[in-house]
């Protein structure tokens, strides 16, 4: 396998676990409450826990969509624009709650970069692997 589909296939795979540990074990699980705490701050406590729970379900199917292969450069905008805006979002209405409170809009940053290496600068078009 050449480098390139090796980097392409373990980065799918690191945003996806992303995608699923953020989705399924801390929300739909709750096993991080932060998150619901977050959701709470931002849309109120009264629907805060099924909202959670659905923002969960939509990361995993982030995550499977992520490892479908399919409209990468679509769905690479789509974590994008996602992922910056959650992150916006939770620092200006919730930074108190956040784990790494300010450095979350670099890691952010980070993820997003990753992201973009991802879907456009490693992609070729159709995948292969």
């Amino acid at each position: 396998m050449k480098r390139k589909e090796q980097w392409r296939r373990g980065l799918r795979y690191s945003i996806a676990a992303v995608w699923l540990v953020n989705g399924l074990l801390c929300k739909v699980m709750n096993l991080v409450p932060r998150h619901e705490a977050i959701v709470s701050r931002i849309l109120g406590a009264t629907y805060a826990t099924p909202i959670t729970k659905l923002i969960g379900v939509a990361e995993i199917g982030m995550a499977i969509w992520v490892l479908s292969k399919r409209w990468i450069k679509l769905n690479t905008a789509t974590q994008i624009a996602l992922v910056l805006t959650m992150n916006l979002l939770e620092y200006f209405l919730a930074a108190d709650l956040l784990l790494w409170h300010s450095w979350n809009l670099v890691f952010a940053g980070l993820f997003a970069l990753s992201l973009y290496y991802y879907g456009f600068g490693l992609s070729t078009g159709v995948h292969t692997d």
